[in-house]
């Protein structure tokens, strides 16, 4: 699908976000806008201030200056898990799973906030606490199987290979039907195989769940094949925004990779 096609309803806006520590200024002034079902990349040098954005757009920083919207409203000063709760998910460059607990559980453990039974049906064991459990399951299976992990669903999260962990945090990130799904380098650390068959299934996710998607990544040639924008960070400022092509031969870009002309 084409750029222009996914500009109709913005989701996420940046406005001119900044945010000091101690005199450095890690994020200067950036600014973008995430449309529905569309799939962005934000990219950079290391140390440009990509996972600092992330941090800012999910409530873990409060920036110093600047405005974040969702659907439209501001989420500043929100804390995290309202953030969350409002439809951003996120996962780290640093795998966070719940190792030692089932894969299927690690999925069901992120849909617990949207449970409607009583503690007390959940005590006596109550016909609604069973319905309820058994959709959740049902959920949860349904995203595994995106995943190709329905296999392993009760298997320990910790005995999956690399690229499968990987795999199952966005399948988590994605449990709580999120608007909004920032990707921290989801391809670090897979093969060439493993990282084709992610490119194939962030397509299916956008396609199938309707979700914007924002993605740090250092794979060029993955985000190259992915992203239908791209918003590029030196020290924390923006110094080219555009196409995959119109940054691909960006000077600014290439300076900022190469170290030179």
């Amino acid at each position: 699908m084409a750029e222009s096609e996914k500009k109709s309803v913005p989701v996420l806006e940046a406005e001119n976000l900044s945010i000091v520590f101690g005199g450095l200024h890690a994020v200067d002034d950036v600014h973008f806008t995430l449309h529905e079902n569309q799939i962005m990349g934000l990219i950079g040098p290391n140390g440009a201030g990509k996972t600092t954005v992330f941090n800012l757009l999910t409530g873990v920083y409060t920036p110093t200056t600047g405005q974040i919207k969702l659907d439209g409203r501001s989420i500043l000063g929100k804390k995290t898990y309202q953030i969350t709760k409002m439809g951003v998910a996120r996962t780290f460059q640093n795998i966070r799973l719940f190792k030692d607990m089932s894969v299927l559980d690690n999925v069901r453990v992120a849909m617990n906030q949207k449970m409607n039974y009583s503690a007390l049906a959940g005590i006596l064991g109550l016909p609604s606490y069973w319905r309820e459990e058994a959709a959740v399951e049902e959920k949860a299976m349904d995203l595994l199987r995106v995943f190709h992990l329905e296999g392993h669903a009760q298997d320990r999260a910790k005995n999956l290979p690399y690229g499968q962990q990987r795999k199952l945090e966005i399948a988590r990130a994605l449990a709580g039907d999120p608007k909004v799904l920032l990707l921290d380098e989801p391809a670090a650390g897979m093969n060439p195989t493993e990282t084709a068959e992610l490119m194939e299934t962030i397509e299916l996710i956008r396609s199938r769940f309707h979700v914007a998607i924002l993605l740090i990544e250092h794979d060029m040639s993955f985000v190259m094949g992915i992203c239908e924008h791209l918003v590029v960070l030196d020290y924390g400022r923006i110094i080219a925004s555009g196409t995959p092509e119109e940054v691909r031969t960006n000077p600014k870009v290439i300076t900022a990779y190469l170290g030179g002309e």
